[in-house]
């Protein structure tokens, strides 16, 4: 199973379509927003693409009713997780949390295969040595807003558990 794995949209709902109809056009079966999204609308074109989307919402709260009322209207396509979620998705534990450090934390469990996060706004990828005696992959896709940053994005592939770094155009 593909993933799309978006961080800190920030209002920018065109920069979050144009990162899920490019994931989906590489194979992507759901969506997972590290936070920061904000407005409720802004998540709307991005729906248009009929993926299921996970979403926390980080430190840039935004109107969580309306992310409820949102929610509510998906019929299911739209998954709102409050501060943090722990998804099965393509037979793989993932953890989604905003802030890096905690990120890395969850990750050095060994409970988790992902741990996604962002609020950094900086894409990184990496195998972080858990206490299990494995390793946990920790990924931040960055900012898909290209805010303080370039824009990018992050396109996993559970079963090869292989994750790349996407860039879009400002």
């Amino acid at each position: 199973m593909k993933i799309c794995i978006v961080s800190d949209s920030h209002d920018r709902a065109d920069a979050l379509e144009l990162a899920v109809r490019e994931a989906r056009a590489q194979g992507a079966e759901a969506v997972i927003h590290c936070g920061d999204l904000i407005g409720a609308q802004t998540v709307k074109p991005a729906l248009a693409h009929g993926l299921p989307l996970h979403l926390i919402h980080g430190n840039n709260v935004g109107d969580t009713q309306a992310l409820h009322f949102q929610m509510g209207k998906s019929g299911g396509q739209l998954r709102y997780h409050g501060p943090d979620a722990r998804l099965d998705l393509g037979g793989r534990r993932i953890f989604v949390v905003h802030y890096p450090e905690y990120g890395h934390a969850m990750a050095c469990t060994g409970d988790w295969d992902l741990v996604c996060c962002g609020h950094s706004h900086a894409a990184a990828l990496e195998q972080v040595a858990n206490v299990k005696g494995g390793r946990t992959w920790l990924v931040n896709p960055g900012t898909v807003a290209g805010l303080a940053a370039p824009a990018t994005w992050v396109l996993g592939d559970l079963a090869a558990m292989r994750f790349e770094v996407f860039s879009m155009a400002a």
